[in-house]
């Protein structure tokens, strides 16, 4: 099978992925696009978007971008930089692109922006690299 199609299958049984209402618009060879719509669930005390959900967002294309080459590939760092924030009624997209890949590890750079195409934030991500295939079979 496709590695992308294994990634796909693997992907919509993911029960987090589900549980968090996540939206995958694209996947390619290293690169992900993943969006969620802000609701009241989605806020913080301040009535903006949690950042923990803005994270899981930019982890869930992340982790889509870096294991489309069909091999097991696990977060080593990510580090995210808020620039605006969001709140009820915006959708936000997490853009994953690879920068750089060799046998061992890969950097990508996760945009997110919102519906009137705003920076909201960017995440530098690294992975190690694994020499497994990805699974045939999920959760």
């Amino acid at each position: 099978m496709d590695p992308l199609e294994i990634l796909d299958k693997l992907g919509s049984q993911e029960p987090y992925r589900r549980f968090l209402g996540l939206k995958v618009l694209k996947i390619g060879v290293g690169y992900a696009l993943v969006e969620r719509e802000i609701t009241e669930e989605c806020l913080n005390i301040h009535g903006t978007t949690h950042g923990g959900l803005l994270f899981s967002v930019v982890d869930e294309a992340f982790e889509l971008a870096s294991n489309s080459h069909g091999t097991v590939a696990v977060a080593l760092s990510m580090t995210v930089t808020f620039f605006r924030a969001t709140g009820k009624g915006n959708v936000i997209r997490a853009e994953a692109t690879e920068i750089n890949r060799t046998k061992r590890t890969a950097t990508y750079q996760i945009q997110v922006t919102d519906e009137n195409q705003n920076l909201v934030a960017i995440c530098q991500a690294l992975v190690y690299r694994k020499e497994e295939p990805l699974p045939e079979r999920g959760p």
